[in-house]
């Protein structure tokens, strides 16, 4: 990193702006529909149980439908919370339009750091890639999203990020609750953060969330979308009406809609 870092804003509420389940009150009821959704999509169509290390976590549900590049999708939680059980329903579109997906599980913070789920992450990638001896699209949410970043940049077998409300600045939680678990100081809080590395020239990333999000994540999704456009990667930005943190998401269920059929589309580059 030889320019210097762009300054964070002491006047924003870092703590506010990161809340998602205090801006979204709702919230419980989205993660019950996705555990029951995902339930029942697991019931449609029983995935095959691709482990990727020695964990119990370092597995991926693999959701098959047809014979071209996969995609890899990662599921947020702040890299604290959440499993792979609850986003088999982000699977669903995609498979219904002829897309093998594969539902990567991880370790979660504190039993491990970012950088460690990075690292998981990235064995996924290549597991993925070497069974289905294709490419790989690399999807997530919230934390998903910094991950799928991160594997743009640093895995040849992935060459396309669609990245859902990501975190790609990780500065801003070192002063909020979430660093608890996280355990971030300013020097690993840069380190991991892909804003601030070499931009990966000729790969294609989307940076997408709902228009109805905190203006923090709308600045992130910005933020790596100009600095690494400028650099040469495909980048493109763009607002989902109405949706907020969570129900972002939704898309992923349906065939027909524009987010699966971007998503899908990056598959046959």
């Amino acid at each position: 990193m030889s320019k210097a870092l762009p300054p964070l804003d002491p006047a924003v509420d870092y703590v506010a702006e990161y809340d998602n389940r205090g801006r979204v009150p709702d919230h419980p009821a989205h993660f019950a529909a996705w555990a029951q959704d995902s339930a029942d999509w697991r019931a449609e169509r029983p995935p095959l149980d691709l482990p990727y290390g020695a964990g119990d976590r370092e597995r991926i549900d693999l959701f098959e439908a047809g014979d071209g590049p996969a995609v890899l999708y990662i599921h947020g939680g702040y890299w604290q919370s959440m499993d792979r059980s609850s986003s088999s329903v982000c699977a669903r579109g995609l498979n219904l339009a002829g897309v093998t997906v594969g539902v990567a599980g991880y370790d979660l913070c504190p039993a491990i750091s970012i950088a460690g789920i990075v690292a998981q992450m990235r064995q996924a990638a290549r597991t993925l890639a070497r069974h289905t001896a294709r490419p790989v699209v690399v999807a997530g949410h919230s934390a998903g999203g910094h991950l799928a970043a991160c594997l743009l940049a640093l895995e040849p077998e992935v060459r396309a990020a669609y990245a859902i409300s990501g975190l790609f600045d990780l500065r801003p939680l070192i002063g909020t609750p979430l660093n608890r678990a996280l355990a971030l100081d300013e020097e690993e809080a840069v380190r991991q953060s892909p804003l601030f590395w070499v931009p990966p020239t000729g790969k294609v990333l989307d940076a997408v969330l709902g228009s109805d999000e905190s203006g923090e994540y709308h600045r992130q999704s910005r933020a790596i979308i100009e600095t690494w456009g400028e650099a040469g990667v495909q980048a493109r930005y763009d607002a989902v009406e109405g949706a907020n943190h969570f129900t972002v998401l939704a898309p992923l269920a349906r065939e027909d809609s524009a987010m699966v059929q971007r998503i899908a589309d990056l598959t046959r580059r």
